[in-house]
């Protein structure tokens, strides 16, 4: 099997055809775009797009939202080449869904109106609390920007076939790197402030449609090469790894034993610890899916769409056992590292050898690889809209209206300021993505996982749950949570100190772990309930209210 990228002529089809597809899809997203913003005339049609979706399209919203490039490209891959131990990621996201839907998607709804902050300030000072939400809010955001915008750039020479030595419209591989960031940025800047939540979310819809139909497409086109034979498949693809039986088995990548050496296999089995309890209790605090909870009518919508979520990306998850597998069988580990380190083009390469088996050469192999990089070049764009919405809406209705105005600004002056918001951070996050270029993109969306666990969700489930909380324990429990997360990462082996790392010259790294939840996330519970026993500050009457709310839905928005 020749998984080469495709020849010339081939690449030249390819290429064209994925501009094509790309183009079409931003037409179409843009028209959407547009015809929400006549739709969208307060601030609650903007943030939260009038209350007016019903459950099941803001489960495939929050499908949208949640299927990124690093679950479609980086989950296929890392399955690709680490077999059983890539399955934990589909496990850890999937399972995260029950934290979000058992304890916080209906108690969210009930209880605020536009972000997460209106809960955590709802019995608390206003000001600290917001002026905290929206620092968190926005760094966890713009990691995961970083990550998204990141990986367009470092798909854009394989999906339009530059290769070392050649160029497309006079630019090398890395001038159309930087042009593919900032044509993302754009673009989603473009979404978020015409359309707001509704054009963001139907914007999502879509893409999740052309995501699930694409994974299942391929999916079943692996099993059909297989006489849907799982054992026949399974088999090549241990075989095509080069890691033989172990492949199939843990302990490749996580928990690997170290012979003679106990602490470094200690360490090890610890990061797979850390990583589960951050991938687990990260959805939960993630602010550009809390949002989400609030494009609905009622918390049984809240609650109904959520179940439609898990579906829509358990039976996702699934599907790329069978893309990562297939891949390592058919595309073969050593090719796929060959084009990409980390595994990241598994599932466009597997797309091209599919093309070319199925339907005849060098052209099929050019088209269905050209309609699985527009689907990615799509699931990038509606997820970097969804992150970008959150943090200016975070920007706007937290600190700008509640901090700086004392809760006085005009509805108009609210969005409009969130417009302006999604117009900085937008320029933000293109000019740090076009340095941050050389990241591992895989350790920026763990960041922000691990980021919002440590932060966001202690704070949430405090407020929600604990009466004696208060306005000292949310901000301790904020700030020392993304503190210690940012601070751990910083000086752990993904950094420095590693072959693998950020900075691989240099050597700061003590922190023995890659993934810092183990430790940041009692942390950020720690601080909590310290700056909560140590202030005297305590509103009974407010917490009983914000109870009945959050159960009852009474008063809600």
């Amino acid at each position: 099997m020749n998984t080469v990228l495709a020849a010339e002529a081939g690449s030249t089809t390819a290429r064209n055809l994925t501009i094509t597809l790309f183009l079409v899809f931003v037409a179409i997203t843009l028209a959407i775009t547009v015809w929400a913003s006549r739709q969208t005339k307060t601030a609650t049609d903007f943030y939260a797009g009038g209350r007016s979706f019903s459950g099941f399209q803001n489960g495939m919203a929050i499908g949208g939202d949640y299927m990124s490039a690093a679950s479609f490209l980086g989950i296929a891959g890392i399955i690709a080449l680490y077999g059983y131990d890539g399955f934990l990621y589909s496990i850890g996201f999937l399972v995260a869904w029950l934290v979000a839907l058992l304890l916080v998607a209906e108690l969210l709804r009930n209880s605020g109106r536009y972000t997460m902050a209106d809960v955590l300030a709802f019995r608390m000072r206003q000001r600290p609390v917001r002026t905290a939400a929206a620092v968190s809010t926005i760094t966890v955001s713009i990691f995961y920007l970083l990550a998204q915008m990141v990986g367009a750039g470092a798909l854009v020479a394989l999906l339009l076939g530059i290769k070392p030595g050649t160029t497309f419209l006079g630019m090398d591989a890395d001038t159309a790197k930087v042009a593919t960031i900032i044509l993302v940025g754009a673009l989603m800047v473009i979404y978020v402030t015409v359309g707001g939540m509704k054009g963001t979310t139907y914007v999502q819809i879509v893409k999740a449609f052309l995501l699930m139909g694409g994974a299942l497409a391929m999916t079943l086109l692996v099993l059909a090469k297989y006489k849907f034979n799982l054992s026949s498949l399974l088999g090549d693809a241990a075989s095509a790894s080069g890691k033989g039986a172990a492949f199939l088995e843990p302990g490749l990548r996580y928990g690997v034993e170290t012979p003679g050496d106990a602490l470094k296999t200690f360490y090890s089995k610890m990061d797979l610890l850390s990583l589960g309890i951050a991938l687990v209790l990260g959805t939960a605090g993630l602010p550009h899916i809390l949002i989400r909870f609030y494009t609905v009518p009622t918390a049984r919508a809240a609650r109904k769409s959520v179940l439609w979520a898990i579906g829509i990306i358990g039976t996702f998850y699934l599907l790329t056992l069978a893309l990562g597998f297939g891949a390592a069988a058919i595309v073969g580990g050593q090719a796929i590292t060959e084009q990409d380190k980390a595994g990241n083009t598994a599932a466009p390469q597997l797309a091209e050898a599919l093309g070319v088996d199925f339907l005849g050469g060098d052209l099929g192999g050019a088209t269905l690889l050209a309609i699985i990089a527009a689907v990615a070049f799509a699931t990038i764009l509606a997820v970097v809209a969804g992150l970008t919405l959150a943090s200016s809406s975070s920007l706007a209705h937290d600190f700008y209206a509640n901090v700086m105005k004392n809760g006085q600004a005009s509805e108009r002056q609210e969005v409009n300021v969130a417009r302006i918001s999604a117009l900085v951070i937008g320029a933000v996050s293109i000019v740090l993505s076009i340095y941050a270029q050389n990241l591992n993109v895989a350790f920026l969306v763990a960041l922000a996982f691990a980021v919002a666990a440590s932060g966001n969700l202690p704070a949430i489930l405090y407020s929600l749950f604990w009466k004696r909380f208060n306005t000292s324990g949310a901000v301790w429990a904020i700030y020392g949570g993304l503190l210690a997360a940012v601070v751990l990462v910083f000086f752990s082996p993904v950094v420095s100190g590693a072959p693998t790392a950020m900075f691989p010259d240099h050597d700061w790294q003590w922190f023995p772990l890659s993934n810092p939840g183990i430790i940041s996330i009692p942390f950020g519970f720690l601080c909590g309930w310290l700056g909560t026993i140590l202030s005297k500050e305590s509103d009974e009457e407010k917490y009983a209210e914000l109870e009945v709310r959050s159960l009852t839905g009474a008063g809600a928005h």
